[in-house]
């Protein structure tokens, strides 16, 4: 069968980006990249292993083993080969499988090294990975996380809930354990600040806890704070009249249920307060942005899109915003998004769940319009040290997919004759290093 010339034309301009996509990476470029000490955007690194110490329970806010299990991505598993490509490298894990027995071999391996290494394993971790800095998202920060490799995200979501959180916690089987969490952490910041009670007053909330606990953060090291708002609530959030929120906060803070969309107002209210005041203290704000994690966790809730109102907010545009996760799947929405000129996106955790293949696709559409708004980051994390998938071992596979993805989005690029070389070099810079070390103020060449 003969084919018009028109339609051969049309096929072959929807195959050739897909060969282009399969063509072999740039050895030269590769090389570069993989020599760049990267600044991490977003990890949970645990606390260094102690014998017969307590377990850390300040790597996370809302951890996901507090919630009921659901189904992981195919990356994320324990099963997955890239795993034992890290144990491999970081341990001397001599098997090719996760069978019980060698599993056991794997744990042995790993608590020589932390005994080993002591205070300077999580430093150690950070050299295996090419990693120089790692902005470590905890409760708290302690020994063997401290400046100049780790630097501190805090957690601020247990200020947007000041009032009894029993109606929002029913929601879902998901939230009923993370809202008496977020309870927890807020009496914790009380008592931080000396405080036994919460004022009578909206004003007095915002003027003696929220606004000096966000100083407390700044002054103990803090360079950003985070919002996991979306596990437990869209990210719609609205600007209320400051009188509508304090009518609410009055009306509750000595006891009763605020009605949900009572207490949707004042969170409101309190989210663009916080924004506010992390802005004037320079202080970014991250916020997660991706369909993980939970069983009951509400996707929708989650698109870059539903904060544009914040984003376009003139009394918020000091205030600089970091999706993190860079909204997958929603990514052509991240791209929109980080088009405002206070937002930036991450690909953490993007490069635990996608190949560097479909990674590198999603890169190049970012960094043809934007490349000085993409940060590299990891979302390193388990749930406790003894876990067989280690922060460390996440945070070598995340950097090696992370680099590879780099690597075939510029040379593409490259290929094409978007870019220059030279060009391709400074972006990957950017990318790894540079757009962070400028965003936190971390003096890097």
């Amino acid at each position: 069968m003969v084919r018009p010339l028109g339609l051969l034309i049309a096929i072959a301009a929807v195959a050739t980006p897909v060969l282009r996509a399969q063509s072999p990476v740039d050895s030269g470029l590769m090389s570069y990249i993989a020599a760049i000490k990267a600044i991490d955007n977003h990890a949970h690194p645990l606390l260094p292993v102690v014998p017969g110490g307590a377990p850390d329970t300040d790597y996370d806010a809302l951890p996901l083993g507090a919630i009921p299990a659901f189904p992981l991505p195919a990356g994320l598993r324990g099963d997955n080969p890239a795993n034992i490509a890290a144990w491999h490298a970081l341990y001397g894990y001599p098997f090719d499988d996760t069978s019980a027995a060698h599993i056991k071999t794997l744990l042995e391996l790993k608590a020589g090294v932390a005994r080993d290494r002591g205070d300077r394993a999580a430093e150690w971790a950070l050299d295996q990975m090419g990693t120089d800095v790692m902005l470590a998202n905890r409760v708290a920060m302690g020994r063997g996380l401290g400046p100049p490799r780790f630097r501190w995200v805090a957690f601020v979501d247990a200020l947007l809930l000041p009032l009894n959180t029993a109606r929002e916690a029913a929601a879902t089987p998901d939230t009923r354990p993370l809202y008496p969490r977020e309870e927890r952490l807020l009496r914790r910041y009380l008592t931080a600040l000396s405080q036994s009670s919460l004022p009578p007053t909206l004003d007095g909330y915002v003027s003696s806890i929220v606004t000096p606990t966000l100083e407390r953060m700044k002054r103990d090291g803090a360079v950003a704070v985070k919002f996991e708002a979306a596990y437990l609530r869209p990210l719609d959030f609205g600007n209320p009249p400051a009188a509508a929120a304090a009518a609410v906060y009055a009306r509750y803070v000595h006891g009763g249920l605020p009605a949900h969309a009572e207490y949707r107002l004042l969170q409101d209210y309190l989210f663009r307060t916080i924004a506010r005041e992390a802005g004037r203290l320079g202080l970014p704000v991250h916020i997660h942005c991706m369909y993980l994690a939970g069983g009951f966790y509400r996707v929708s809730g989650s698109r870059p899109m539903q904060l544009e109102d914040v984003f376009n907010d003139p009394a918020l545009r000091h205030t600089t915003f970091v999706l993190l996760h860079g909204g997958w799947p929603f990514v052509g929405e991240t791209l929109a998004m980080i088009g405002k000129p206070n937002v930036y996106a991450d690909f953490s955790l993007m490069t635990g769940v996608l190949s560097p293949h479909t990674l590198a696709g999603v890169l190049r559409e970012w960094l043809e319009e934007y490349p000085e708004k993409v940060l590299y980051g990891s979302d390193a994390f388990a749930d406790h040290n003894d876990d067989p998938v280690g922060w460390a071992d996440e945070g070598w596979v995340s950097a090696r997919t992370g680099r590879r993805a780099l690597a075939n989005a510029l040379t593409a690029m490259m290929r094409d004759g978007d870019i220059t070389r030279e060009r391709a070099q400074e972006i990957a810079r950017m990318v790894l290093r540079t757009n962070a070390g400028s965003l936190y103020g971390i003096g890097t060449p």
